[in-house]
């Protein structure tokens, strides 16, 4: 069987291409597509493969900011020639699905996303944006609309990572989607020692969507102790905070020191929306609880008053109340082997192993 996959771009090493390596050991052979490649940013394991990029690849700066040339990617796909292969796998964050598949050839579409700047996000993408944007967004925007529904008739299948991003693909596409989590790298987390130190800890990248600024303002409103650690800390933020005892910016952190703050931390803070997040399932490998906004992913990788607490409005002081209600359980969320057994359900074993059951049926539903 020869196996095409999809990728929307590969320019890091984030959710999406951990579950790309993944796919990559089910298929070793396979043939990677994609609109933006570079070879610097990913890993040994990716970089093996054939990789072919479309000619979004060649034009300025493409590398950085290719989200500029997203309205282009839905016809970059033509530059795909999949009629030889018999599987192909999209990877969806961006445009990926929209290529065209022999007739006997079937396509799964791994759905990490819904693209949330044509969907749900839109108001809040186009409020932030800058004047010029806006008024490319506007008209392209709901051409990128029709697109995306259009093209998801060329798949055979959805897959996804949590039952909150299913319920998008039912609303945008009309298509059901089969829940499949992870793949998370949980058992390196397991023999991770807890040395509970008197801080929280907020970590992911630094951009409006995490929501960053509400774990810093519910912190300083009870004055608890918060690091944050990530890249895309804007310098307005950092001055605005930089005098606080409470608040601390870390940046960018290695994977030993993300280890060792999962070990450390009371629990971490999560106020944003993800559509799964491994986040908050790598700090519950870790034994370390998650206080998060109930709503997104968390609701299938949190198990609640077990290993993390919800709070119920995307406010500070909704998330400064949780803390507080936290510190009056934390006794309850120290059964190291409660995180243990609920989050070897995110391995990356068993997504191989769904995986593997969900392309064998080759249904079409």
């Amino acid at each position: 069987m020869k196996v095409a996959i999809v990728h929307y771009w590969l320019v890091n090493m984030r959710g999406g291409e951990k579950m790309l390596s993944a796919l990559l050991e089910i298929f070793p052979e396979a043939d990677i597509y994609t609109h933006v490649y570079n070879p610097l940013s990913v890993s040994p394991l990716i970089n093996k493969h054939k990789i072919t990029s479309s000619f979004i690849n060649r034009l300025p700066f493409a590398k950085k900011l290719y989200p500029i040339y997203m309205p282009l990617m839905p016809a970059a796909l033509n530059d795909f020639n999949l009629q030889e292969y018999d599987l192909i796998i999209s990877s969806e964050a961006g445009p990926a699905k929209g290529v065209i598949p022999a007739p006997d050839a079937y396509h799964l579409c791994y759905c990490h996303t819904p693209m949330r700047y044509v969907w749900d996000l839109y108001h809040e993408y186009f409020k932030n944006a800058p004047p010029l944007q806006k008024f490319f967004m506007k008209r392209l925007v709901p051409s990128l609309r029709v697109w995306d529904i259009t093209s998801s008739y060329l798949v055979d299948r959805f897959i996804t990572n949590s039952n909150w991003t299913a319920k998008r693909i039912l609303r945008y596409y009309n298509r059901k989607a089969d829940v499949v989590f992870g793949p998370a790298d949980v058992e390196k987390y397991f023999c991770v020692q807890r040395n509970i130190k008197d801080y929280y800890l907020f970590f992911g990248q630094l951009t409006d969507n995490k929501k960053v600024d509400i774990a810093i303002e519910a912190c300083i409103s009870i004055k608890r102790k918060l690091i944050i650690a990530g890249g895309g800390a804007k310098k307005k933020l950092m001055e605005k905070y930089k005098k606080s005892p409470f608040i601390e910016f870390a940046g960018r952190i290695s994977d030993e020191r993300l280890i060792s703050c999962f070990a450390e931390a009371k629990a971490l803070l999560f106020p944003g929306i993800e559509d799964m997040g491994l986040v908050p399932i790598e700090a519950n490998a870790a034994g370390c609880p998650v206080i998060a906004y109930r709503k997104g992913g968390v609701l299938d990788t949190i198990k609640e008053n077990s290993t993390g607490i919800f709070f119920d409005r995307q406010t500070s002081e909704s998330l400064s109340a949780a803390i507080l209600d936290f510190e009056h359980i934390e006794q309850n969320f120290q059964n190291r082997e409660v995180f243990t057994q609920w989050t070897k359900q995110f391995s990356k074993e068993l997504f191989i192993e769904r995986v593997k059951k969900i392309i064998s049926e080759r249904k079409r539903i």
